[in-house]
Formats: C-alpha cells, structure tokens, sequence
C-alpha cells in the first residue's frame, strides 16, 4: 500500500445526503452559588482590597445523587464526541448517516436515563436541603434554594439535527446576482473547510490508537506494564478501542474518499485475529502486529494536527 502523502480533497456534491449535524445540549442545577456577604467579610477580615476574593457555597455538599448527574454528564458527552466529528464553534457536530441508527439509539437511552437520575435527585432535594443546614451553619440561606418544580426545569437534555445543504439559495435573501454569487462561494468554501476539518478529525482519532496501540506492544519500552510474574499486560480495550476505531472509518466516510477506505482494508486485514489474550501470550503475535500496526501509521495522510 502506498503511503499517503497529503489529506485527501473533499467533494461536496455528498454532503446533504451522507451526514447531518446535530447538537446536544446538556444542563443541570449545580448547587453552586456565590456569597456576596461572605465574601466581603473574607476581604474585610484579611485586609483586602473589595472584590480580591470571592466565596462560593455548596449548597448540597457530598449530595451523592446530584454528583452522580454531573459524573453521567461528563459521560454522555464523551458518547456524543466519540460518534460524530466537529463542526463549529457553536456546538453542532457532524454525524454521518450511516451512524444515525446507532447514534439516536445511544443517546435517546442516555437522555433518559439522565431524567430518571434528575427524578431520584428531586425525590431527595428537600430531605438533602435540610439535612445541610447545619453544615452550613450561619451561611445557611433558605433562599438559596428554589422550589422543587423550579428545579426540575433547570435540567435539560436535547438532542437537535440539523440537515445540511451547501447549495442551498434562501429566497428570502434580497441580494444582486453578483452579491448572490459572493455568498453562495463563501457558503461553500464555508461546507469545505468544516467538512475537510470533520475528515481531519477522523484521521487524528485514527493515528492516536495507532500510536496507543504502537507503544503498548513495544518490547521493554515505556508503555508496556507487566503484571506480577513479569508478563505483557494488554487490556482488551487495547484491541477493541482499535477495532472500533476501523468501524469509525467505514461508517464516518461521508465522502467515500478511496484513502480512508483503504485503510480500513488495511487495519482490518492487520487486526484479524488478534485478541488482547493473544497479544498476551504470543510474543510472536505482538510482534506481528505492531508491525502491521507501524506500516498502517507510515500510511497516514499528512496533517499538520499530528
């Protein structure tokens, strides 16, 4: 296989009918608020300037179940991030259509499971409300803390797509022939540029878990970790991180750019058979492998994110 010297070009012609863009927004109630009394008597009693410092309050300090809405936050988004590539500044993602299914699948689960966490927690809200007034002694403040049905309004999370069309002329764009002519090229040097970084994106997360993948199976290097009899220790996330990774390519090549292509063909035809297990006991294996694993990295388009 030849190795690839540049990022490949991106076509338009694709995209309407390969990917849309979706956003996900997330919120919930931190329990967080700042103290302007108390803050003022820290600068007063320390002989600070006003406003040098400012005091914070937990309102539900080790509340497990508000906490366990911010750990799930935090895991819903890594879902969302893992299966799409970026687009812009403003939060929308591109999701190709051929991982729409599994998408929505994921993250309609996930959108409800975090309203059944937002329900267990109002179920403890006042219990929990009162059982920290005594925590918090004289900055206690009844009304820090809003009402039940308040509350629930302060946790969201939705899920919007998007369609996209470059091509797209707005009739309710009042602008000469010329002026049009303007907006349509700088729209679709807009679509290439967000588009050829989305691709980009896809090849980075490509060359990190080959790299991973490189370093774990390097004899003695830094990377290896050895368990207590002194042999190779590979956890199957090694392996299975990798293969999904190939699955990304397929189902991420919204262009059908023939590079990306061919290198799923190549990491595919590299990870048959290979098992954490295998890599474990087969110093043969490994070696093998992280061959087949270097030749794929040598192959890499070159982009100047690496």
């Amino acid at each position: 296989m030849q190795a690839f010297q540049e990022a490949p070009k991106i076509s338009l012609p694709t995209i309407a009918s390969s990917s849309v863009l979706v956003e996900l927004s997330i919120g919930q109630w931190e329990g967080r608020i700042k103290d302007k009394k108390a803050s003022a008597a820290v600068t007063e009693n320390n002989n600070a300037d006003k406003g040098t410092a400012t005091v914070t309050k937990k309102l539900l300090a080790h509340c497990v179940e508000l906490e366990a809405i911010g750990k799930f936050t935090s895991k819903a988004r890594k879902a969302h991030s893992e299966m799409t590539m970026p687009w812009s500044d403003l939060g929308q993602r591109l999701l190709a259509t051929a991982m729409h299914d599994k998408y929505h699948h994921t993250m309609t689960g996930l959108q409800a499971e975090f309203y059944t966490l937002r329900d267990e927690f109002l179920g403890v809200y006042n219990w929990r409300m009162a059982a920290v007034q005594a925590k918090l002694g004289g900055l206690y403040v009844e009304a820090d803390y809003p009402s039940v049905e308040d509350l629930s309004h302060r946790f969201r999370f939705n899920i919007d797509y998007l369609t996209i069309n470059p091509e797209s002329k707005d009739h309710r764009i009042e602008l000469g022939e010329e002026a049009l002519s303007i907006v349509m090229d700088s729209n679709r040097t807009y679509y290439q540029r967000q588009f050829e970084g989305a691709m980009n994106n896809v090849w980075k997360r490509t060359h990190k878990a080959l790299t991973n993948m490189s370093e774990k199976l390097t004899v003695n290097g830094a990377g290896v970790t050895h368990n207590r009899h002194g042999s190779p220790l590979f956890r199957d996330s090694l392996v299975d991180n990798l293969i999904e990774m190939v699955d990304m390519l397929e189902l991420c090549n919204v262009s059908g750019d023939s590079q990306m292509a061919a290198m799923r063909l190549q990491l595919d035809e590299a990870l048959h058979g290979v098992t954490a297990d295998g890599l474990r006991t087969s110093p043969s294996l490994r070696a093998e492998t992280k061959t087949a694993v270097d030749e794929a990295l040598a192959n890499l388009p070159t982009l100047d994110i690496f």
